[in-house]
């Protein structure tokens, strides 16, 4: 079960990181910490600013995620009916998820409003103000982000029923993307444009791939729990 566990662990990284460099998301972490670090002029300085809005981000991805797994592990009966059903829904669960990533079907944004007006009250909070912002563009989902946190990472939660480690392992991944960019803002803006256009190459790749790869084992686990044929 350990092993079981730890390859849950990586899956739940590797979902956090595909969140945070997917285009929405990337494109919102770079112009978010650019804004609020814009007037301050020490590298240090706009390194902290960037790594408050980073945590901002992460404890709202990880604090959503735990309170869904907790509330639905903790009804006995609801518990129950998903360890005993969770793998036939987890096959067109990752179906759709693969499809949303390789672009097949679309999905509105979650949010996005709200969280653009919040950014503009937050602008003169200073350094708590750069924790804000990253909670509140934590909630504003984009498609491909949604996919990934509600139709992917809950799932594999509950399988595992794993209310802590999970969503901590997919906050740190959504974290470590975002702090890169932290970094090069403070160092040089100049080396920004390049390296957000070979995230954005690697991205296209890297969702392709998971989506790909989602599809493929979503039809493994519908063969087999579904329609038993395996």
């Amino acid at each position: 079960m350990t092993g079981e566990l730890l390859l849950g662990a990586g899956s739940a990284a590797w979902l956090g990181i595909l969140t945070a460099i997917s285009p929405c998301p990337l494109a919102s972490n770079i112009a978010a910490i650019s804004f609020i670090s814009r007037r301050v002029e020490r590298p240090g300085a706009v390194l902290a600013t960037g790594l408050l809005y980073t945590c901002g981000r992460t404890l709202v991805y990880m604090a959503l995620a735990m309170l869904l797994v907790s509330s639905l592990l903790s009804v006995t009966d609801v518990s129950h009916a998903l360890q005993r059903h969770i793998n036939k829904l987890l096959g067109p669960l990752l179906i759709l998820v693969g499809m949303v990533l390789l672009g097949l079907i679309r999905l509105p944004a979650i949010g996005s409003g709200v969280a653009e007006r919040a950014g503009k009250r937050v602008e003169g909070w200073g350094y708590f103000g750069s924790f804000a912002l990253g909670a509140v563009f934590a909630l504003a989902f984009c498609p491909a982000s949604a996919a990934l946190f509600f139709g992917a990472l809950v799932p594999l939660a509950i399988k595992y029923e794993s209310r802590v480690l999970l969503p901590l392992t997919y906050g740190v991944g959504t974290a470590l993307p975002v702090l890169g960019f932290a970094v090069i803002i403070a160092t040089g803006a100049r080396a920004l444009g390049k390296a957000f256009d070979r995230v954005a190459i690697l991205e296209r790749w890297m969702r392709y791939g998971t989506g790909a790869l989602f599809i493929a084992v979503g039809v493994y686990y519908a063969l087999r729990f579904s329609f038993r044929v395996l």
